[in-house]
C-alpha cells in the first residue's frame, strides 16, 4: 500500500474553478465513502477549505488510485477528468507526506503562516475517523501532520508573523476606509470562519453585528465578541448602517444579491461600503462590484494579489522562520518514513521466524522418531539448545533488516529477505517506497505534479 495526495488548490487553479468543488458536510461524507468504495483506495481523508480540496488516500496502485480519486473530484466539480487535469497536483509517498505536513504548517496557504488550515485538517481527520475511512495507514500520518503543524506554530515565529486570510482581507478594507475602530461591521455567517472574522474584528475595535440562518449560533458568537445579532431578512437595513460587510457562509448559492446592496447604498450619500466575501463558493453576487461606492474584497482578488507579489503575501514572516519550519517538516517526514518502512518489514520478519520455528519443530519430531528411547530431560535440553541456536542466528539479520529498511535509498530489504529464505508471503510493501513510481512522469513546471 502507498500514500497518495491528489488535489486542486489556489496554487494551480483559479477561484472560479475552486468554487465548483465547494462541499458541505453531506458532500464530504459522500466523497469519503465513494473513495473507499472504489477499486484501489482503502483509506481516505478529504481536506476541503476555502482555497483547496485535497484527498489523502492509501492506495494499492499508483495509477489506479489517481484514476479513482480523479473521478470523485471530477464528479464533485461537475467536470470531466480531462478538464481538471491541468489544475490537479499529485504527490506520492514521501512527497505526499511532506505536502500534508507543509499544508498543516500553513506554508502552502494563500497567506503563509495562517493557522486556520490546521483546525480544518483536524476537523477533516475527525470526520474521516467518524466515518471509518481512515485506518492503520492514515492514522499515524494525519496525527503526525497535526503535531507538525502545532510544532511549527509554537516553535517558530511564523505563528506571530503569519496573518490569517481574514486579517489580510481586513487590511485591504482598512486601506480603503481607514481604521475599523468604532465602525459598524455586519458579519454574515456564524461558522468557524465567521467566528474567526468576528473575533478579529472585535480585536480591531469594530462594532460587530452577526447575522446567520441559525439564530442561536449568531447569538452565541455575538455574545463572545460583545456584539449584537440581526436577522437575515433585515440585511438591507443593517447594510445601510454598516461600513463593512463580511460574509463567509457555507451556502452553495448566493446569499447577498445586487439589489439588496443597491437598496442599502441608496441612502448612504458618499459613504463607501467595503464588501469582504471569503466564502467558497462566493456569497455575494458579482454584480455588486459594479455598484457606485462599493469596493469588493474576495478570494479572487486576494489570489490575484498573491500572484502579482510572486507568492510573497506572507506578511512579515522572516525567512529564518520559514526555513526552520521547512527543516522541521523534512525531519518529521524522514522520521515517519523510517517508521513506515520498519512497519512494512514486520510481516517478513514474522514469516521468517515462523518458518524457522516450523523447521525446528519438524527436526525435533524427526529426532524423536530416530531416538525413541531418549529420556525426557535430555529431549527437553536438546530442544532448548536448538531453539537458542536458531534465535541467535536470526537475531542479527532481523534486527539489521529493520534498521536498514528505515534508511533512505529505497532498497527493498524485505523483498531480499523473502527471496533469500523463500518466504511465500504477500507482504504489503511497495517497491521503491519513498520515491515517485518509475512509471510516473514528473512535470517540473507543476509543484509536486505528475502528468
Amino acid at each position: 500500500m502507498s500514500l497518495l495526495a491528489v488535489g486542486v488548490s489556489h496554487q494551480t487553479a483559479p477561484v472560479a474553478l475552486l468554487e465548483q468543488f465547494a462541499m458541505d458536510g453531506d458532500d464530504r461524507v459522500k466523497a469519503l465513502h465513494e473513495l473507499v468504495g472504489s477499486d484501489h483506495v482503502s483509506e481516505a481523508l478529504v481536506l476541503a477549505t476555502c482555497n483547496r480540496i485535497e484527498v489523502f488516500a492509501e492506495v494499492d496502485r499508483f495509477h489506479g488510485g489517481v484514476t479513482d480519486v480523479g473521478r470523485v473530484l471530477a464528479r464533485q466539480a461537475g467536470a470531466s477528468v480531462e478538464e481538471l487535469s491541468p489544475y490537479v497536483t499529485v504527490h506520492y509517498e514521501d512527497q505526499a507526506v511532506e505536502h500534508l505536513f507543509t499544508v498543516a504548517a500553513g506554508l502552502d496557504s494563500m497567506v503563509v503562516g495562517e493557522t486556520q488550515v490546521l483546525g480544518q485538517l483536524r476537523a477533516a481527520y475527525a470526520l474521516a475517523r467518524e466515518e471509518g475511512t481512515v485506518g492503520r495507514a492514515l492514522h499515524p500520518v494525519a496525527q503526525r501532520a497535526l503535531r507538525v503543524g502545532k510544532r511549527v506554530h509554537s516553535e517558530t515565529g511564523i505563528d506571530k508573523a503569519g496573518a490569517s486570510l481574514v486579517s489580510v482581507a481586513l487590511d485591504r478594507a482598512e486601506a480603503r476606509i481607514g481604521s475599523l475602530t468604532g465602525r459598524p461591521v455586519l458579519v454574515v455567517g456564524a461558522g468557524s470562519m465567521g467566528a474567526l472574522a468576528a473575533t478579529t474584528l472585535a480585536r480591531r475595535g469594530a462594532d460587530v453585528v452577526v447575522s446567520s440562518r441559525t439564530e442561536a449560533s449568531a447569538q452565541r458568537l455575538a455574545e463572545t465578541v460583545g456584539g449584537r445579532t440581526a436577522p437575515l431578512d433585515r440585511m438591507a437595513e443593517e447594510l445601510a448602517a454598516a461600513d463593512v460587510l463580511l460574509t463567509c457562509t457555507g451556502a452553495t448559492g448566493l446569499v447577498v444579491g445586487t439589489e439588496v446592496v443597491a437598496a442599502a447604498m441608496s441612502g448612504r450619500a458618499e459613504r463607501p461600503l467595503v464588501v469582504v466575501d471569503l466564502a467558497l463558493p462566493r456569497d455575494v453576487d458579482p454584480g455588486v462590484a459594479a455598484l457606485p461606492g462599493v469596493h469588493v474584497v474576495d478570494l479572487a482578488l486576494l489570489q490575484g494579489e498573491r500572484a502579482a507579489d510572486d507568492g510573497s503575501t506572507a506578511g512579515p514572516v522572516a525567512i529564518d522562520d520559514i526555513n526552520s519550519a521547512r527543516a522541521m517538516i523534512e525531519a518529521e517526514t524522514a522520521l515517519l518514513r523510517a517508521e513506515r518502512r520498519a512497519a512494512e518489514v514486520g510481516p517478513t520478519v514474522s514469516a521468517l521466524r515462523s518458518q524457522a520455528a516450523e523447521v525446528v519443530d519438524a527436526e525435533l519430531l524427526r529426532l524423536a522418531g530416530r531416538l525413541p528411547d531418549l529420556d525426557t530431560r535430555a529431549r527437553a535440553e536438546i530442544a532448548r539448545t536448538v531453539r537458542r541456536v536458531v534465535d541467535k542466528l536470526l537475531h542479527e539479520p532481523t534486527v539489521r533488516v529493520k534498521e536498514l529498511a528505515a534508511t533512505p535509498g529505497g532498497t527493498d530489504y524485505a523483498g531480499a529477505l523473502r527471496a533469500l529464505f523463500g518466504l511465500g508471503i504477500d507482504a504489503d510493501v511497495t517497491p521503491g517506497a519513498g520515491r515517485l513510481a518509475d512509471a510516473v512522469t514528473v512535470d517540473p513546471d507543476r509543484p509536486g505534479g505528475a502528468a
